[in-house]
């Protein structure tokens, strides 16, 4: 599982998507880079996800310059991985807010997980001498807290682990819209170095919960309409399954290694192979499923 990360050979420029998902909400794609999202209040903006640098966060507000010229209040970190916070500077937002948990892990590895990023996804990480350093939140919470733009208000919570500990998701109520972070991906592997198999089911069963219309993904086009939103939670949930389950048959028989890397690719290729960050993510999360497979609970640092 060593050698270049496959996403180091990815220098081509992705073709930006600007979606409206429900009113005055929008999903920032970019062909399986990471996504952005936007809730336009009566008075301000809430931006959610910030981006890896200002000069990727500077194409999010140009979007957002086509539909609105309210300020941007507000900026959301549904977790604390650099390629999702590093562009915060760019948008001025007040208040900057993320859960307690996410919190904690800028503290424990977030140097590590920036120095760890930057040297896998060079195109991400362009004009990142702009980067002030770490971003912090101004606000934290635990399981919720509520926000008013104007009359409209906006739901944050910590539905459970998955990604990692302290995944957020915004809810809109007014609109029966969720953005999730990459707790649920669409035509894109999910990154798991961080991540709880064991938890993750329970956590996409808790947003399914909510009915939502439509969702903005971590990862991949929008998710607008019931049918489209049911597949992209089952098809998350199958990505997930299919690398825990072979890796603990493995583990329980007292396997190796190589023969769970073995296992998740005979399983994960035939359905998976062709999504957005596939190979670069495959070695993170098999190496996280056997540590948890074998009662590691809290996910490694990574660093080069």
């Amino acid at each position: 599982m060593g050698g270049k990360f496959a996403s180091q050979g990815d220098m081509d420029e992705k073709a930006i998507s600007f979606t409206e998902i429900g009113e005055g909400l929008y999903a920032f794609t970019a062909e399986g880079d990471p996504n952005s999202g936007v809730i336009i209040g009566d008075e301000s903006v809430m931006v959610i996800e910030a981006q890896a640098t200002p000069r990727l966060a500077r194409k999010v507000v140009e979007c957002i310059r086509s539909v609105t010229d309210k300020p941007i209040s507000h900026l959301v970190l549904t977790h604390y991985h650099a390629v999702r916070v590093l562009g915060a500077s760019a948008y001025d937002a007040r208040e900057v807010i993320m859960s307690e948990a996410a919190h904690a892990m800028i503290h424990e590895r977030g140097q590590e997980d920036w120095d760890s990023e930057f040297g896998r996804f060079p195109r991400l990480f362009q004009g990142h001498e702009e980067i002030p350093g770490l971003t912090f939140p101004t606000t934290t919470f635990r399981d919720r807290m509520s926000v008013y733009l104007g009359r409209r208000r906006v739901d944050i919570l910590h539905p459970g682990r998955a990604h990692t500990a302290g995944d957020a998701v915004v809810w809109v109520p007014d609109s029966e819209v969720m953005f999730t972070g990459d707790i649920v991906e669409y035509q894109s592997a999910c990154y798991c170095g961080d991540g709880y198999f064991a938890d993750w089911g329970d956590t996409l069963e808790a947003i399914a919960a909510f009915e939502p219309s439509a969702i903005a993904p971590g990862r991949g086009a929008a998710l607008i309409g019931e049918e489209m939103v049911e597949a992209a939670l089952v098809n998350t949930f199958d990505f997930i399954d299919s690398t825990w389950r072979p890796v603990k048959r493995v583990a329980a028989r007292g396997g190796t290694l190589k023969e769970a890397w073995e296992a998740v690719r005979a399983e994960c290729d035939p359905k998976f192979a062709e999504y957005a960050i596939y190979e670069h993510c495959l070695p993170f999360n098999v190496a996280r499923a056997w540590d948890e497979a074998r009662g590691i609970a809290h996910p490694r640092i990574w660093t080069a």
